[in-house]
């Protein structure tokens, strides 16, 4: 429950959090969202339409109702300036036999933010874990052949710091981990004030690997990925945390938004689980968008977490 973390919070003007579009309301609460979606087009099914990861708390012919907590539904949290905005994705899954095309709607609740607020701070332990549901999401530390925990958090300037992330799927068809996006930050929650250095982007592409030695090494399998990353001159000597959004899908193709692509010096970008369709990273130079409707209609299953891992120091020995 999230009720005592918004005593004193004001919610931003309601007209602001009003969709725009004619076939959805949405109401912020405090620490809850209701939205209801009519439909206006008699080809809709009511019954097909996702918040994040949730299904409608009830539904008719005309009307899909869900009743949430933002705790729930992998709403996503992020704190602007003095304010904090939730955000989420409406998602309409059309079935193999019907004629309508998929489509999705952004959510977004924007609150002032209380001026007692401050991050929560942890006492960060590697590995970290992370529970969603039935899946279990692992990152950590590792030490230099992937095989077990790092026996320091301290690593000289130009090593390599091997970074392992995992999935535990006990009731799930074999998943694929992906790590879509990662950054270096001096704070252990993303604010503006963040100093931060970019790692990986593009829905999968290590940028880092253009100018150093970072890559990604070969999978063992599907549910786990190994980085090794170049301890790097961002935040040298202090502490620092990395910043990733861990992906789970299911491993029935890769495409330009779904992928793991590392520069290989002389050769260009390459893709780990298969280079011969390396043409997958081409994007990374530039922008990699995502294919959310041929995705949502092929039934593919997305689960992403954001993840925490550190702190760790990058020290130089020549100081």
């Amino acid at each position: 429950m999230m009720a005592f973390f918004w005593q004193g919070a004001a919610l931003l003007s309601l007209a602001a959090a009003m969709s725009v579009h004619a076939d959805m309301k949405l109401d912020c609460r405090p620490d809850s969202v209701s939205l209801s979606w009519t439909n206006t087009r008699s080809q809709d099914d009511p019954s097909l339409i996702r918040l994040g990861n949730c299904l409608p708390t009830s539904v008719s012919a005309k009307e899909a109702t869900f009743n949430v907590e933002l705790s729930d539904c992998h709403f996503r949290r992020m704190v602007t300036g003095d304010q904090l905005v939730y955000t989420n994705d409406l998602t309409y899954i059309s079935s193999p036999d019907s004629l309508m095309l998929p489509f999705t709607e952004p959510v977004v609740c924007a609150y002032e933010r209380p001026r007692e607020w401050y991050p929560p701070m942890y006492d960060p332990v590697v590995p970290h874990t992370y529970g969603l549901g039935d899946l279990v999401f692992h990152m950590g530390l590792m030490n230099d052949d992937f095989s077990g925990p790092a026996p320091s958090t301290a690593f000289p300037l130009g090593s390599l710091i091997p970074i392992m992330a995992s999935v535990e799927q006990t009731s799930h068809q074999p998943l694929l981990l992906l790590l879509e996006e990662c950054v270096a930050a001096n704070t252990p929650e993303l604010q503006p004030e963040s100093e931060m250095f970019t790692i990986i982007t593009n829905k999968g592409c290590l940028v880092d690997s253009k100018t150093t030695r970072s890559k990604f090494e070969p999978r063992q399998k599907s549910s786990e990925i190994h980085m090794s990353l170049q301890a790097f001159k961002f935040a040298l000597g202090e502490e620092v945390f990395i910043h990733c959004k861990l992906v789970a899908w299911d491993p029935s193709g890769l495409d330009n938004s779904k992928k793991a692509c590392h520069y290989v010096k002389e050769h260009g970008w390459e893709l780990l689980d298969n280079p011969s369709h390396s043409s997958l990273c081409d994007c990374c130079d530039s922008s990699c968008k995502s294919r959310r409707t041929r995705s949502v209609a092929s039934g593919t299953r997305r689960i992403a977490h954001n993840a925490v891992l550190g702190p760790l120091t990058v020290t130089d020995l020549n100081a």
